[in-house]
């Protein structure tokens, strides 16, 4: 039944909650859950932030059953595929698939026959499916009446976990015809937000959002001068503790040796890291998932995906990359809402590894060889033959493709072909424009980890600070956080002459918003250079803020 954009409000309602009742036997949508689902069904497109474990995926669940044409579900875990498709298999739900690279030629044909056939209302595919013609095409004559992005930040570089293949994404929409699309993910910050939207080319979208706080996580620094005490108040830390635990290191080395050091220390301890065998991964995730063991040690490449709601405790051995990429982490701490903590285990000289991890420089020679070859060339040329004639990988040629895609130089078909645009700049200039790109986005990057450093040495409320920095004005102290427990902080945060979320404009940054206030500061995120924390003292005394206009009229200096 193809549900019409004339049904009434009400009558979307009631059809809604029907089929939420009798299909998935739930008798209440949570917040948000709703919302997104009648948004969908009058055709727009919806951006759903919602914590994990609040039943992002019913969002599209519900809508499917109530639109013609088949979902198809963009997800970057096989692992979270198979899990959908198995809870969605035990329901009257029309049938579910999976396309992807675990399994055989033949299985995957037979799941594109059962969409073809329309035996099969949700189809899990990664995005590197996505890369194959042939299976887009399929996709394109099954006519799909839905399409869910899951761990949607994966789309943003500005995002922790930045996949290339997300990037084309934005053109497979078009091609399928861009019905309704909703992209899912459990944490992201305004300007991850920003690149969603930007990137996935979502129309008339709504954004639906609720709320980061999760108050049974209490929240800890501990700060050390140097590095073998660290590891020691770590370890012993851990050992203490009872119930199901996450350690999280900044390296594969360290993963190994922390695993071993809780190991000697009792308690039964695996590390987890993206250079271990696919076979030795998934033994740990197994152990880990039926309470084998007491803790993981592992790098930023475990937890995506995983819904465990019994971890009591994770430990940061160092700060990572950026406060995005921490609060994923430990939201994956006290699911099941009972208490929770969080540590960071911090020494200043830490930050220094991230910034060297974050410091890639594009390859300029590569995106100069790259936009003369297609300036010359003249024609289409198919990513095959660009990877092998500059002997490059995807993943490389997609990062390429797309700075200079944004330095307005090349263009991509709906197929994924390249050529040089008609009115392009010439290749010099369009390898210079790129470079300013890739530049601010280094600047951006950069200015993450001096967020993390503020996380990590705030005398101030650490949830008031994490929330703030995703976009949530926060004006009280949290009480279960360090700071708080230990009386430090104000209760109250004073009038400032910039609210959060103003926008104001810095004469040599340009356009921000107000994304923080304390009593003597302001931090600002720069459009194009990031997060900027700034002397509320000299910011008055020198005007180097003014609140922008609004639709009409000056610039008001605040001084």
């Amino acid at each position: 039944m193809r549900v019409r954009n004339g049904l009434g409000r009400f009558g979307r309602r009631r059809r809604i909650r029907r089929v939420a009742r009798e299909v998935f036997d739930w008798r209440k949508l949570r917040p948000g859950q709703g919302e997104a689902m009648e948004l969908l069904l009058q055709g727009r497109d919806v951006l759903v932030v919602m914590p994990t474990g609040s039943g992002k995926s019913a969002a599209y669940q519900v809508p499917g059953q109530l639109l013609d044409g088949p979902t198809i579900v963009i997800s970057p875990l096989i692992a979270l595929q198979r899990d959908q498709m198995l809870s969605l298999a035990g329901r009257n739900a029309g049938g579910a698939v999976v396309v992807n690279s675990a399994q055989g030629a033949g299985s995957s044909e037979n799941s594109l026959e059962q969409i073809r056939a329309g035996k099969a209302e949700y189809v899990f595919l990664s995005p590197e499916q996505l890369a194959k013609p042939e299976i887009v095409d399929r996709l394109v004559a099954a006519r799909p009446s839905l399409i869910a992005i899951d761990e949607a930040h994966c789309v943003s570089a500005w995002g922790h976990d930045f996949r290339p293949d997300y990037l084309q994404l934005g053109r497979i929409i078009e091609r399928l015809g861009h019905p309704p699309v909703i992209a899912l993910t459990a944490t992201a910050s305004p300007p991850v937000r920003q690149d969603i939207v930007t990137v996935l080319g979502l129309r008339d979208v709504q954004q639906v959002i609720r709320g980061f706080d999760r108050p049974n996580i209490s929240l800890e620094v501990r700060r050390f001068a140097d590095e073998p005490a660290k590891r020691r108040a770590l370890v012993e830390d851990a050992a203490r503790r009872s119930g199901l635990g996450l350690v999280y290191v900044a390296t594969r080395r360290d993963a190994t040796a922390y695993a071993e050091e809780l190991t000697g220390a009792g308690l039964r301890a695996e590390a987890y890291h993206a250079g271990m065998k696919a076979s030795e991964r998934e033994r740990v995730h197994t152990l880990f998932s039926g309470d084998g063991l007491d803790v993981v040690v592992a790098t930023s490449a475990f937890g995506m995906g995983i819904d465990k709601p019994n971890v009591r405790y994770v430990l940061h051995s160092a700060p990572p990359e950026s406060p995005d990429s921490y609060y994923q982490e430990i939201g994956r701490a006290g699911r099941d809402g009972e208490p929770a903590d969080a540590v960071l285990y911090y020494r200043s000289e830490d930050l220094g590894l991230r910034r060297f991890f974050a410091g890639g420089k594009a390859d300029e020679d590569m995106l100069r060889s790259l936009a003369t070859l297609l300036h010359e060339h003249k024609d289409t040329v198919e990513p095959r033959a660009v990877r092998d004639t500059l002997g490059i990988g995807p993943s490389k040629l997609t990062g390429l493709v797309n700075l200079l895609e944004r330095a307005d130089a090349i263009e991509v078909s709906e197929r994924g072909d390249l050529r040089y645009a008609e009115r392009g700049p010439a290749p010099e200039q369009a390898v210079a424009e790129a470079m300013e790109l890739d530049e601010n986005r280094r600047q951006v990057d950069d200015s993450r980890i001096d967020m993390m450093r503020g996380y990590a040495e705030t005398t101030g409320c650490r949830r008031r600070y994490l929330l703030e920095y995703f976009g949530e004005p926060y004006p009280q102290a949290c009480g279960n956080c360090g700071n708080c427990v230990a009386g430090a902080v104000e209760t109250t945060q004073t009038d400032s002459p910039f609210p959060i979320h103003s926008e104001v404009i810095h004469a040599s940054w340009g356009p921000g918003t107000v994304m923080r206030n304390e009593s003597d500061r302001i931090t600002v995120l720069f459009e194009d250079i990031g997060y900027k924390t700034l002397s509320l003292e000299a910011v008055q005394r020198d005007s180097l803020l003014t609140l922008a206009p609004a639709a009409t009229g000056k610039p008001s200096p605040v001084g």
